[in-house]
């Protein structure tokens, strides 16, 4: 198991970060003749230097409400501002669909990149989700720390599940007793929302791969599966959790921040191929990406982001599903309110947009336990392969927040819950005093 991390590159995958920075050094146009510039629109000019390769791309979201740093790039022109006036921001049907489309790419139909699931780029580029046919990809950003949950079918409702999973074993050793099949619901084998579910289960004394199915359900389905008793619990994105309890089809055990305070979730990821072919217009996307997630954290802009990302054309729900949870207030579905929560959905603040590498490290270690990837797989290569996180740095400085850089690409020993701690310097360590898993 690999140890973490000095931020070298090989050369031949940085070799153009060179022009990149030269091209960011200028990107304020102040003091540069009308002559040198070309006119953006909206009252926006940019270096003629500075203009993509292409002012097209094709990203793909689910309708989740983290999705937004991308809607908002969309609809506040923000892609506009940095030359990228064709982008479209494009609706995935499931986690499923968002890969097959991006295995084709946009030349082929599909798409470029994505609003992803963490680990989602990793397990592309490995080939263990494509048929055993690897399609690179760049991790560029993370767009959100929490804001997901863990909600309990309304048939549990009497026994107020909270962090602590473990009263639901002896319930589901009834149900399997009868010749039932209890079912949690995640949306994508070893991503974010898998990963929450199991550890969670674990956590509690059950065992997700012989106590329970888990079975995949994409996000914008789970309150209708859960209205139909298709399963007993269900790990997604918001606004879905708060959708069911407005409903009250049920209620919420816990939100993922409690589970691991300010974790990592989505990222924004581009296909490889498309980041080295146009390295300006990556750049350039990235930079509308980071200025939206800074006005999507925002409290002032929440009702505005909460009206635009419930629209039909996005995620298709009315806004008071959203915005109590966007501000902060949590409604359980149990009497339990809390107002002000610091586990609401952070798009910006707490380094939320940065990809540290240590987190990426957690997502591989905990895609180990459970059989993803094989117990030898060099993680810290692969992390060196995806996470691009000095393209992020470069885009930061661009738009004048080079303050925000961290200092280091890991945030440290990460503590749960339970008081298990993952030590990105000895993960190792940390899966050998997990009493439950399934090791390739």
């Amino acid at each position: 198991m690999s140890k973490l991390f000095s931020t070298s590159s090989p050369v031949s995958r940085r070799q153009f970060l060179a022009g990149v920075a030269a091209l960011t050094a200028g990107a304020a146009t102040a003091g540069i003749p009308r002559a040198q510039s070309q006119s953006l629109g909206k009252g926006y000019w940019v270096a003629q230097a500075d203009t993509p390769e292409t002012t097209s791309a094709k990203l793909g979201f689910i309708a989740l409400t983290d999705a937004a740093p991308l809607i908002i790039a969309k609809e506040k022109g923000f892609f506009d501002k940095y030359g990228m006036k064709d982008v479209e921001v494009v609706k995935q049907a499931s986690w499923g669909t968002t890969r097959d489309n991006l295995v084709l790419g946009s030349a082929a139909g599909g798409i470029d990149g994505a609003h992803i699931l963490t680990p989602m780029p990793y397990l592309i580029t490995t080939g263990k989700v494509t048929d055993g046919k690897p399609v690179p990809m760049y991790i560029l950003a993370r767009l959100n720390l929490d804001g997901q949950g863990i909600s309990i079918s309304n048939q549990y409702r009497d026994l107020q599940i909270g962090l602590d999973s473990s009263p639901l074993k002896a319930k589901f050793a009834e149900v399997r007793a009868a010749g039932g099949d209890p079912k949690c619901a995640m949306t994508f084998p070893g991503g974010t929302h898998d990963l929450w579910m199991r550890y969670w289960l674990a956590a509690g004394g059950i065992d997700p791969t012989s106590d329970v199915s888990i079975i995949v359900v994409p996000p914008p389905q789970m309150v209708a599966n859960m209205k139909s008793r298709t399963m007993e619990a269900f790990c997604v994105g918001e606004p879905w959790n708060a959708q069911l309890v407005n409903q009250k089809e049920g209620y919420s055990a816990l939100t993922t921040g409690e589970l691991w305070n300010g974790h990592p979730e989505k990222a924004f990821a581009l296909r490889a191929d498309w980041v080295d072919a146009h390295p300006k217009a990556t750049l350039a996307l990235l930079k509308a990406v980071l200025e939206a997630q800074i006005w999507c954290d925002q409290m002032e802009n929440k009702e505005e982001m909460c009206r635009i990302i419930g629209d039909r054309r996005w995620l298709g729900v009315p806004v008071a599903d959203i915005l109590g949870r966007a501000k902060g207030t949590f409604d359980y579905g149990t009497g339990k309110v809390v107002e002000n929560s610091p586990h609401l959905m952070k798009f910006w603040r707490n380094s939320a947009s940065y990809p540290f590498k240590s987190h990426d490290l957690w997502f591989l270690t905990e895609n180990i336990r459970w059989g993803y990837l094989p117990a030898d797989t060099d993680t810290k290569a692969l992390v060196e392969r995806v996470n691009r996180e000095e393209l992020w740095r470069e885009a930061a400085k661009a738009i004048g927040q080079g303050a925000a850089i961290p200092p280091s690409t890991s945030r440290g020993v990460e503590t749960f819950f339970d008081g298990v701690q993952f030590d990105p310097e000895n993960p190792a360590a940390y899966l050998e005093k997990l009493a439950i898993k399934k090791l390739a």
